[in-house]
């Protein structure tokens, strides 16, 4: 096993290991644990090169030392990848990333992500410990989003989510666990996926529209909830918005920090993903901790609170919600320091 370190301003750990050919097959990155140990996903995903791939992983380190902190949480921020298609994963592909943590001894906590499941977290977790591979934490992603699009909703003037129009983008764990929910509370769903067949399922069990990713940006909605992949609002997409909310399980959700004041300028109300998503890592804590599935979720709905505290805090003060969201974060972690 061939593992270097890189050496990165503002991150305690990038670790990168390579094949036999010496192309980057794993990255593992620690980007502070002053809160705690670093918790974060097992991706498995291709790149157009490792230079992109390292850079994503950084982003998602930092996103979960930020939501870790802005949730009142025990535990720092990281992420991983293995860089490759889902259809070459292997056990001894898993273990490998296991060693790789390994030698952090203890300081990166993984748990699954896109490409990877609690299977493949209990293979990693012959190699390495501790692992999050006791539960899936969609479910609490999706009840903590669906928490903040309420709040989101208030902030708009209406008091539940009867009749209003929601966009899911993704059909995945997350997404479909979150239009289950949605559904039953009267929103009125349009869903979409990269896999239409992914998509045709989820409109059928809950009785959602159907449209396609591309057009999902531009549709007429109160609120656009992401539940895929990063990056899904740019400075340039955010012209064609026509939603007046965006709450949704995806992270990194804005392109660059500078979508948000554009967002701010066009009225539309930004729930910062990493607080809208935090459910699931609240789950992965309680079940580190051992707490009963009442306590974790009394603690996943909080996020409502959370984002309704940040919506006002950021009308009153005239900055963005997510500068009021990492404000929030680095005086918690300035605080612990």
């Amino acid at each position: 096993m061939a593992v270097t370190e890189l050496s990165v301003a503002g991150f305690e750990h990038v670790l990168i290991e390579r094949d036999g050919r010496g192309r980057p097959r794993s990255i593992v990155v620690v980007h502070d644990t002053t809160l705690g140990p670093a918790l974060g996903g097992v991706r498995l995903a291709s790149y157009p090169s490792a230079d992109v791939a390292i850079e994503e992983c950084l982003a998602l380190a930092r996103a979960m030392t930020l939501k870790m902190a802005v949730s009142d949480l025990e535990l720092g921020g990281g992420w991983s990848l293995l860089i490759g298609e889902v259809a070459d994963k292997s056990a001894e592909l898993l273990r490998a990333h296991g060693r790789v943590i390994a030698t952090l001894g203890g300081r990166f906590i993984p748990v699954n992500d896109v490409g990877t499941d609690q299977a493949d977290l209990a293979v990693i977790g012959e190699v390495t410990a501790p692992v999050c591979a006791q539960g899936d934490p969609s479910p609490w992603t999706a009840l903590g989003v669906a928490a903040a699009i309420r709040a989101c909703a208030r902030h708009l003037g209406q008091q539940d989510l009867t009749g209003l129009r929601i966009g899911i983008q993704g059909a995945g764990r997350v997404g479909t666990a979150l239009a289950e929910l949605l559904a039953a509370e009267g929103a009125v769903l349009a869903v979409a996926d990269v896999r239409s067949e992914r998509a045709a399922a989820l409109a059928a069990r809950t009785g959602a529209s159907v449209i396609t990713p591309d057009s999902m940006i531009t549709a007429e909605l109160d609120v656009f909830a992401p539940c895929a992949l990063g990056g899904i609002v740019d400075r340039e997409s955010v012209a064609g918005l026509r939603c007046r909310a965006i709450a949704g399980g995806a992270n990194n959700v804005l392109a660059t920090p500078e979508v948000a004041v554009d967002l701010q300028r066009r009225g539309i109300v930004y729930a910062p993903d990493f607080c809208a998503n935090a459910g699931g890592v609240i789950f992965l804590q309680g079940q580190l901790l051992d707490h009963d599935s009442a306590a974790i979720r009394a603690r996943v709905l909080t996020i409502g609170d959370l984002i309704a505290e940040l919506l006002v805090r950021a009308r009153d003060a005239g900055i963005t919600t997510t500068q009021a969201a990492v404000d929030r974060a680095h005086a918690r972690l300035a605080a612990e320091r």
